[in-house]
């Protein structure tokens, strides 16, 4: 088996890491933290240059057609270097578009693609407690919308969303443009920097081909989930290595504190977690592109991604003692990103909760069932 990536993913990787590299400096990190914009809009329009906002976009709407793979190695930058631009979103959900849309929406994903329009996402009612609080009902040939879509990202600045509505207590995603007036947004901004905000929807009609089908969800939500995954695999990355620098240099009783057996076996069970998301990511990625189901894998991703992302970042926080959370100092920023990764994936009782759930109605595991000899059993 070759794990390698190829000489044009390791270049797209390469690419992100200096774009993201260069502009996310700690002291543009503390610029941005009281600046109040939404996003950092140099850095998107960088995005925008390179083609980086429309890996996953096909390339029959503008976009470069590239899979998931190629998305991970530029999101794991992203996540290094906690640039704050809404990348997978605006993609993925112009992605959904072009493959699961009526013609008329298509032409989104290619104003997404071209830079004239702004795309987001919510799937936070798969996982919620709560559950979908947004209802589809029938309403002449069309749907009615009624409810409300807590911290939508980036909904002041968006111009249209793909929204989770319950349909017959099923959840089906809806494209809703952004700036209908029967939607209320109360805005609001997540810690780690995100502007989100809630809508309230009362009465808005949508036209039948606005509610997509069924399978579009099952095809957006595993690449979400590996989108999620590959942010906290940049963040939880930079957070080992800046904590591996900082027990490396900071001594105490005369001996360099990294020389300490706790803080050793500490940052040994950092690594061991940010090994495991990493192999299940790079599964989870390789499933996607190779059109195969990974219902599973992708549930699995997410507890390692939630898992990985508190143990890493309490354990980062714990070694760097007091200045870890002095807001002067940047490491505080990289808690803040990990937790807010967590809670967008549902959290790992959530995950494993539906995980096991999965497991429970399915007697064809492992990987020989990918096998074409075994697709008729």
């Amino acid at each position: 088996m070759d794990f390698e990536f190829t000489e044009d993913q390791n270049a797209i990787a390469e690419m992100a890491g200096s774009v993201f590299a260069d502009y996310c400096t700690d002291d543009r990190l503390r610029q941005f933290d009281t600046c109040g914009n939404a996003f950092m809009e140099p850095l998107w329009q960088l995005c925008t240059e390179t083609g980086l906002q429309a890996l996953a976009i096909p390339e029959t709407h503008g976009g470069s057609g590239l899979g998931m793979t190629e998305l991970l190695a530029v999101l794991q930058a992203q996540g290094r270097a906690l640039g704050q631009v809404p990348l997978w979103r605006h993609q993925l959900t112009a992605a959904t578009l072009a493959a699961w849309a009526d013609p008329v929406l298509q032409g989104w994903a290619t104003e997404a693609a071209a830079g004239r329009a702004l795309l987001t996402l919510d799937l936070s009612g798969l996982s919620t407690a709560r559950g979908l609080q947004l209802l589809a009902t029938p309403h002449g040939q069309g749907w009615r919308l009624d409810g409300r879509v807590a911290a939508l990202a980036l909904a002041e600045q968006s111009q249209a969303a793909l929204l989770l509505v319950s349909v017959d207590g099923q959840p089906r995603l809806a494209f809703v443009e952004l700036d209908a007036a029967p939607i209320t947004r109360v805005p609001g901004r997540m810690t780690h920097g995100e502007a989100v905000a809630d809508l309230s929807i009362d009465g808005l009609l949508i036209d039948a081909h606005q509610l997509l089908p069924a399978a579009a969800l099952d095809w957006l939500e595993p690449r979400s989930i590996a989108a999620l995954a590959a942010l906290q695999l940049g963040v939880s990355t930079e957070q080992i290595r800046r904590t591996v620098e900082y027990v490396t240099e900071r001594r105490q009783f005369e001996r360099s504190i990294g020389s300490f057996q706790a803080v050793q076996m500490s940052m040994a069970n950092a690594h061991i977690a940010l090994e495991a998301l990493r192999s299940n990511l790079w599964q989870l990625c390789y499933r996607l592109d190779a059109g195969l189901p990974a219902p599973s894998e992708a549930l699995a991703t997410a507890w390692h991604a939630c898992e990985a992302g508190h143990l890493i970042g309490h354990n980062a926080q714990h070694v760097h003692g007091g200045i870890g959370v002095d807001l002067t100092y940047p490491m505080h920023r990289f808690l803040y990103w990990s937790r807010a990764l967590g809670c967008a994936l549902g959290g790992s009782a959530a995950s494993l909760e539906r995980l096991g759930d999965w497991l429970s109605h399915n007697d064809k595991l492992g990987w020989k069932y990918d096998l074409a000899e075994h697709q008729a059993l």
